[in-house]
C-alpha cells in the first residue's frame, strides 16, 4: 500500500532513503537547508523544499504532521536533529524515524518520542562483523524485543525435498519461515505448509534471537 513520506536531511543517509523510496514509486517530500542538496531531487521527488526544520512554523506549513512516515536524517548537527524531532513529535507525526550519531544522542531522541532510532555506522559495523563471522547469513535484522529475522541458504541435505509441514519447524525449532526463494526461480515467495524445500533455497526466518541462531546452525550444517 502506498504511503507518503518526508525525509528531512539530504546527506548520504537521507539521500539513500529518498532514492530507495522513489525507486518503489512512493510519494516523498524532501527537506534540507541546503539548496544544492534539495535541487538534486527537485525533478524526482513529489516536493522538494529548502527550509530550516528547527522552525516550527515552517514544518507546520508543510503539513508535516499529516505524513505517514517522517525520517529525521540530519547528520552531525545534533541541535537541529533534536529540535526537529521534538517539533515533529509535537505536530503529531505518526511514525517518526530518526538518525542518531551515538548512544547518548539516541537516548535523547527516544525520550523525545521517536518511534525508531537508527545508528547507521553502528548498525552497519555490526552487520559486517556478523557477516565475516557467519558468511552463510545473507541478512540479519533485529526487531524490537527479542525477535530476530535472518536470511540464509539452506545447505543441510536433511532439510531438502520436504514440505514445511513435514519439517514442522515451528514446533521443532520455534521459528517460522516467512519467505523462501528457489535457486531455479526468480523472486521470493511467501511459503505455505505444502511448500517443498530444494537445494540452494534461500530462506528468511523469524523467531527469538536464540531460536533463530539455533536453527541457522542446523540448517547450514
Amino acid at each position: 500500500m502506498k504511503q507518503n513520506y518526508a525525509v528531512i536531511g539530504l546527506g548520504l543517509f537521507g539521500s539513500s532513503i529518498v532514492n530507495t523510496l522513489l525507486e518503489h514509486d512512493q510519494e516523498v517530500l524532501v527537506i534540507d537547508k541546503s539548496e544544492a542538496r534539495v535541487n538534486e531531487f527537485r525533478d524526482r521527488a513529489t516536493e522538494a523544499i529548502v527550509a530550516d526544520t528547527q522552525n516550527e512554523l515552517a514544518l507546520n506549513q508543510l503539513g508535516i504532521g499529516n505524513f505517514d512516515n517522517v525520517f529525521v536524517a540530519i547528520g552531525t548537527d545534533l541541535e537541529a536533529s533534536i529540535m526537529t524531532t521534538m517539533i515533529c513529535e509535537e505536530l503529531g507525526v505518526k511514525n517518526l524515524i530518526c538518525k542518531a550519531e551515538n548512544a547518548r544522542h539516541a537516548k535523547v531522541l527516544e525520550k523525545l518520542g521517536a518511534d525508531e532510532v537508527i545508528q547507521p555506522e553502528r548498525d552497519m559495523g555490526q552487520r559486517i562483523a556478523l557477516h565475516v563471522m557467519e558468511p552463510k547469513i545473507l541478512n540479519d535484522l533485529k526487531l524490537k524485543g527479542e525477535l530476530s529475522v535472518i536470511e540464509f541458504e539452506l545447505t543441510n541435505p536433511k532439510l531438502f525435498n520436504k514440505t514445511l509441514k513435514e519439517l514442522n519447524l515451528t514446533n521443532r525449532y520455534k521459528i517460522s519461515v516467512i519467505a523462501l526463494s528457489h535457486a531455479d526461480e526468480n523472486g521470493a515467495i511467501i511459503p505455505n505448509q505444502s511448500t517443498i524445500t530444494k537445494p540452494g533455497d534461500i530462506v528468511t526466518i523469524i523467531g527469538t534471537e536464540k531460536d533463530v541462531e539455533a536453527f541457522e546452525a542446523v540448517a547450514t550444517a
